[in-house]
């Protein structure tokens, strides 16, 4: 008999705690073990049987969210999914979450929870699933990384010399659970004069600011949540904000990128996919497109439309991933030239940007 996924629920609202628990125990393979409102509670139900899976709000009495959080990843790590009312200022608070071990946040509004939660019922289900599978040991929390540069410097344009066969190449980064730490790694270890970056990570509304303003303090290269028409330079990564597809254009020898609402692609806005797809037709073999860590499909079908089209495509190896889905299923459709360590794609990207594509 298959073993089910124990899930503990701790949220201070009886409504989403009871929603939550409809929600997750329509599905055969999921138990609920109890819910909690504060986490001293859910620490005692803790002891008497650990759940597979941690949905935690955030904000609750007697202790926080992210405090209880900090307590769990130092002492017994466990699968956290925050399901949290936040926005704004809030939104830092859930990104030191993802930084402390949680393996996806999910965003509920302050209005209308209960209606939100019954319509990301599929969501919901699928981030519990994927978040079981996650190995026990890569679930620990990161070490503290010291600054390396005032991250201020923004290169240049390509020369005006430029014509479109010699257009610089650029790099196009998907990722989704475990991202924001590879992502980090990734632009960390990128040299000031890198080509271009354009990226997606999976995250919810407000996040990406915090998130690219961290990576921007931390990086040789300048990082910043992309609008509309934000040139994509040397030296510079380009993050696609949270809620909004981002795709990359050609303008003559300049690329840019256009940020723009739509319906849900591979279930996510923004999309790996949306971005993916638009280097594929702008960018061809000018591009280099990379898939890392992360739960579902977004990315594979456009990595394969980027391969098609000249381009050269590298995934984050299973060892180095939190979660072996996006690049695995790039995998299964030959979408990939090369298959790498988390610690090797700088490497590996760069070196692809310097071969001439036939």
């Amino acid at each position: 008999m298959k073993k089910k996924i124990k899930v503990l629920i701790v949220d201070d609202s009886a409504v989403v705690r009871q929603t939550l628990s409809e929600i997750l125990s329509y599905d055969p393979d999921i138990e609920i073990l109890g819910t909690a409102p504060d986490p001293l509670i859910a620490a005692k139900k803790m002891q008497k049987e650990p759940p597979d899976v941690l949905i935690l709000d955030i904000e609750m009495p007697r202790m926080d969210g992210l405090t209880f959080l900090h307590k769990i990843m130092s002492q017994h790590p466990m699968a956290v999914i925050i399901c949290s009312s936040l926005s704004g200022k809030g939104s830092e608070t859930a990104l030191k979450a993802l930084e402390y071990g949680a393996v996806e946040v999910i965003e509920k509004p302050r209005i209308g929870t209960k209606e939100f939660l019954l319509e990301s019922r599929i969501q919901l289900l699928d981030s519990v699933k994927g978040a079981a599978r996650i190995p026990t040991n890569r679930l620990a929390i990161a070490k503290p990384v010291e600054p390396k540069y005032s991250a201020d410097v923004i290169l240049s344009k390509p020369t005006s010399n430029s014509v479109i066969e010699t257009t610089e190449k650029v790099i196009l980064i998907g990722a989704s659970t475990g991202g924001t730490e590879a992502i980090r790694i990734v632009l960390e270890n990128m040299p000031i004069d890198s080509p271009g970056i354009a990226i997606v990570q999976h995250m919810p509304e407000n996040f990406t600011s915090a998130f690219a303003k961290r990576l921007d303090s931390l990086c040789k290269i300048s990082v910043k949540e992309a609008v509309t028409n934000d040139t994509v330079l040397r030296g510079q990564a380009l993050i696609a904000p949270g809620n909004q597809h981002m795709l990359l254009k050609r303008s003559g020898t300049r690329y840019y990128v256009e940020v723009k609402h739509g319906p849900l692609v591979s279930r996510h806005r923004p999309s790996v996919d949306v971005l993916f797809r638009s280097a594929a037709r702008y960018a061809g073999k000018n591009a280099v497109g990379v898939i890392m860590t992360g739960m579902g499909d977004d990315g594979a079908k456009g990595l394969l439309e980027m391969k098609e089209a000249g381009a050269y495509t590298i995934a984050q190896d299973e060892k180095t991933c939190v979660v072996f889905g996006m690049p695995q299923e790039a995998i299964k459709l030959k979408a990939v030239d090369l298959i790498t360590s988390l610690e090797n794609i700088p490497q590996a990207a760069l070196k692809a940007c310097s071969m001439r594509r036939s």
